[in-house]
């Protein structure tokens, strides 16, 4: 049985079942090609409200209920996401544009991420603390209630689920508001999939939207905590929103990462790993390697290979063809990445491979002579750009990765771990990998950045994400009522 059949979520929002919503309906677009694949609809700010009324209805009954009946749905959704794979990846790469290997791992991914939410819910919720007093005292982690959730487009399954798993399995309702150019991947997916693995009515809504939806769940008072994935201007607004209301508020924001390549690393899988960290789904992802950070004595050779592997890789419709790349999102954000790629250029660096595009299709590009502050180097393209820059001591990579306002993550390639441990010490970073390249994420792991990239690791990781999804309540018990002098 089909899990997306459109009859059903078409020109709808999920919000106590499927029902029109309150904004126009907005078109569901393939980037490869253009073609229209249905509508989705949207929700306004009165749809907000009603949604965050049903769920704190529906919360108080889902989170009273015995642990392991919480855990069995999550790990049953976990299934399902296995179950539907082929039917998921058609839908991730026709609508996201990623390439059939990357649709695999993000279903993998999610399937993840519900498995680890599962086991939440059997983790001790509380400690008992010392009093001076004659009484029992402890503290203990209950839910927040509604949490709101906003994701982008890039991974739109992985993105959301990382928090609407574990929110889900902590006790809260969760409203959902995923990027209305992926709503379906990434949200309504999500929605049949906790339909058939038993979420009881109201706890669950998706709420397709842009950016009046988004801050009408910032601002609406039903809703204890935002979760947010996306740029880091945006996430600055939803920032300032929720301080006006006085809204915990998690962000996991953008990111230009380095990767650091010392003069004894093994070039041609340096090589291999910088070409997968820049381009892998069209550089579209938080953590790609926006800086390739090359010692001088490589430098050359190292543009020369990652040139003619980006001259190499296939780019095209990932629906139709063997490709390794697939489509830009749309063409403000092509129009954005090639903007970055032509001033740079016009400062002084070299085009060394790429710089062209066919429609959405941007060729891998590189860039070499490319000196800090250069538009492609100083800003996070977000696109399949490989700006390289040259180094001459450890002291000077050490200060040109950590030369940004953004922390997210790193990489170093090198023949001496050591070194390159010692190195990553001197570089402030929320994610470090040594002989990796930047772009890696499991379910298991505390992922998040510093600085403009987000406010710390909060998510993956069952303390990241008990801490993120639930409030802490101290509590004391005494045999008899306290004694006072009044």
């Amino acid at each position: 049985m089909a899990l997306l059949t459109e009859s059903a979520w078409s020109t709808k929002i999920y919000s106590n079942g499927w029902s029109a919503g309150g904004g126009e309906a907005s078109p569901v677009i393939e980037p490869a090609t253009g073609n229209r694949l249905g509508e989705v609809g949207t929700a306004t700010a009165e749809d907000v409200t009603r949604a965050a009324r049903t769920a704190a209805q529906a919360q108080e009954a889902w989170a009273a209920l015995p642990y392991t009946e919480r855990a069995k749905v999550l790990r049953r959704a976990g299934d399902l996401w296995y179950e539907h794979i082929d039917e998921i990846r058609d839908w991730l790469m026709r609508e996201s544009g990623k390439i059939p290997p990357t649709c695999d791992f993000e279903v993998h991914l999610v399937a993840e991420e519900h498995y680890q939410a599962a086991a939440l819910p059997a983790l001790p919720y509380g400690n008992l603390l010392p009093s001076e007093l004659p009484r029992l005292s402890w503290s203990e982690k209950v839910p927040v209630g509604v949490v709101g959730v906003i994701a982008p487009f890039n991974f739109p399954a992985i993105l959301a689920s990382r928090s609407v798993a574990p929110a889900l399995a902590l006790g809260n309702a969760v409203i959902l508001k995923p990027d209305p150019r992926t709503a379906v991947c990434g949200g309504f997916t999500l929605a049949r999939i906790f339909e058939e693995a038993g979420l009881p009515p109201g706890v669950f809504h998706v709420l397709p939207g842009g950016v009046a939806t988004g801050e009408a769940l910032v601002r609406e008072p039903g809703v204890g905590v935002i979760s947010f994935t996306g740029s880091t201007a945006a996430g600055r607004r939803v920032a300032e929103l929720a301080g006006t209301v006085l809204k915990r508020v998690h962000l996991e924001l953008g990111g230009n990462s380095a990767l650091v390549v010392l003069d004894d690393a093994d070039l041609a899988s340096a090589v291999s790993a910088g070409a997968w960290g820049s381009f892998l789904h069209q550089g579209q992802i938080c953590m790609t390697t926006g800086r390739h950070l090359v010692h001088a004595s490589v430098y050359d050779e190292y543009v020369d290979r990652i040139a003619e592997k980006a001259t190499h890789l296939p780019v095209g419709d990932p629906a139709t063809g063997q490709v390794a790349l697939g489509p830009i999102i749309d063409e403000r954000q092509r129009d954005k990445v090639h903007s970055l790629v032509t001033s740079t250029v016009d400062a002084g660096a070299k085009l060394a491979a790429g710089g062209t595009y066919e429609g959405l299709f941007y060729k891998p590009t590189v860039l070499a002579e490319v000196a800090p502050g250069m538009p492609a180097y100083a800003n996070e393209v977000f696109g399949p750009v490989a700006p390289v820059v040259r180094f001459s001591s450890l002291d000077e990579a050490a200060k040109l990765a950590a030369d940004s306002e953004y922390g997210l993550s790193l990489g170093i390639l090198t023949g001496d771990v050591s070194k390159g441990l010692a190195l990553a010490r001197r570089i402030p970073t929320g994610i470090v990998h040594i002989n990796d390249q930047t772009v890696n994420d499991e379910a298991s792991v505390p992922f998040g950045g510093i600085r403009a990239s987000g406010t710390g690791s909060r998510f993956g990781g069952p303390a990241a994400n008990i801490d993120a999804f639930t409030e802490t309540r101290w509590v004391t018990l005494r045999g008899d009522i306290a004694p006072y002098p009044f």
